[in-house]
């Protein structure tokens, strides 16, 4: 089975207080986008890679990552998940994976491609989550403390059938999501989850790529 991962890059990561696009941000010299491509293709587990940027960033990103194919993303993420899919053709598996998990190991990138193989329509590798969780009223009064024993943080790359990645798209023609799996979860599908990786961590704030950098650093 064909397997094609979709990198949406078309973001601007505002909360990470830099004047590009968070995917072009350099980690330890490297863009967040190389090492994420790159991390995929070193997998050993996809096929073909392709990134979705905005469209005066084209050339870059082809230079960048020219075992990509390269494509325009959109205005939303779910704009950019779109065109990815257009142009992933006949793909029997595809993966959905943040240009912001730069550092996102091979093993877990397998755990969820052969959960797809072993018949899941739809996988998500999770973490226990370690913090308590409170619900706050809109005043910011604790409402209720949350059992976090069933909670889960989810990481990239999410995995799918195309079929079934491609009928949550088709049910939701207008909807803008963050997380693909929701999509599939709100079209009645079921999704499976694999163990994830603290590498894989989403580098969304300032703070978030100096740690990036450390662990860069110690897993070279």
């Amino acid at each position: 089975m064909t397997v094609v991962a979709l990198v949406p890059a078309a973001g601007q990561g505002t909360r990470l207080g830099l004047n590009r696009p968070k995917a072009f941000v350099t980690l330890q010299g490297r863009s967040l986008l190389e090492r994420a491509v790159d991390g995929l293709f070193a997998s050993g587990a996809v096929d073909e890679v392709v990134v979705m940027v905005p469209a005066d960033l084209v050339d870059d990103a082809r230079a960048l990552v020219p075992r990509a194919r390269v494509v325009v993303g959109g205005a939303e993420r779910t704009d950019s998940v779109r065109a990815g899919l257009a142009a992933a053709g006949d793909a029997d598996l595809v993966l959905v994976h943040d240009a912001a998990r730069p550092l996102t190991p091979g093993p877990m990138i397998h755990r969820v491609v052969a959960a797809l193989r072993e018949g899941a329509s739809a996988v998500i590798p999770v973490l226990p989550v370690a913090d308590t969780i409170k619900r706050v009223d809109a005043g910011g009064a604790v409402a209720a403390t949350v059992d976090r024993a069933d909670l889960r943080a989810v990481q990239t790359p999410q995995g799918f059938t195309a079929q079934a990645l491609r009928a949550a798209y088709d049910a939701a023609p207008n909807e803008s999501a963050t997380d693909d799996a929701g999509l599939v979860e709100r079209a009645g599908g079921t999704v499976a989850t694999v163990t994830g990786d603290p590498l894989a961590m989403k580098i969304t704030t300032a703070f978030d790529l100096r740690i990036a950098e450390v662990l860069a650093q110690e897993h070279k």
